[in-house]
């Protein structure tokens, strides 16, 4: 009796001891970027922005782009914008939108806005021959849909999303502008002409 009751004991403990191993045991390591099984946790951004294409960097950005052109333009007053772009941080700059401003006298700067907290750290002088052979000054005052103007209707255009680039070039006798647009998963570019029209390719 003393031997059966013995066995049915040891074989309680060690039933009680593999219970609670299993309860206490650490879990597997999990992957980077990912979370443990069982927990809702969202996973971890691995990628870093200087490994993302602008498309994908550019909605990381706390300052839109018609902010940015608005904050270049009132440098020095007067200025059209009429070319930008969104760069990411490098040795020298921080993550930025590059905006192009032409003013009335001819002159055309580029000014650096931080693409996150909005300031206006850089502006060069830039030689206009250098960047518009086809087009002059006047074209770019006598627009009658400014560059800011023509983000909103290519970000209408592509069903929203975030305009991020934008170039002007000739479209007869008056200026045309497109626009790159990121979208959840890839980009668009729309053409909007100088009277605010959608142009087709």
């Amino acid at each position: 009796m003393l031997t059966r009751f013995l066995a049915t004991a040891g074989a309680l403990a060690l039933t009680t001891g593999l219970a609670l191993a299993q309860t206490t045991a650490p879990t597997a390591p999990t992957a980077p970027g990912t979370a443990p099984m069982g927990t809702t946790t969202a996973p971890v951004a691995t990628k870093d922005m200087k490994d993302m294409k602008e498309w994908q960097a550019v909605k990381l950005a706390k300052i839109s782009l018609a902010d940015a052109i608005a904050t270049a333009e009132k440098k020095d007053g007067n200025g059209r914008a009429i070319d930008a772009d969104f760069e990411k941080a490098d040795g020298k700059n921080p993550t930025h939108w590059s905006i192009k401003v032409v003013y009335p006298d001819g002159k055309l700067v580029e000014h650096g806005i931080n693409a996150d907290t909005g300031e206006l750290y850089k502006s060069e002088n830039q030689p206009i021959e250098r960047y518009f052979t086809r087009l002059k000054v006047a074209d770019f005052n006598n627009a009658k849909v400014s560059l800011k103007d023509a983000l909103a209707i290519a970000e209408k255009q592509a069903g929203g999303g975030k305009a991020y680039e934008a170039e002007v070039e000739r479209e007869g006798s008056a200026v045309a502008y497109e626009i790159k647009v990121a979208l959840a998963d890839n980009e668009k570019e729309v053409k909007v002409g100088p009277d605010g029209q959608i142009m087709k390719d």
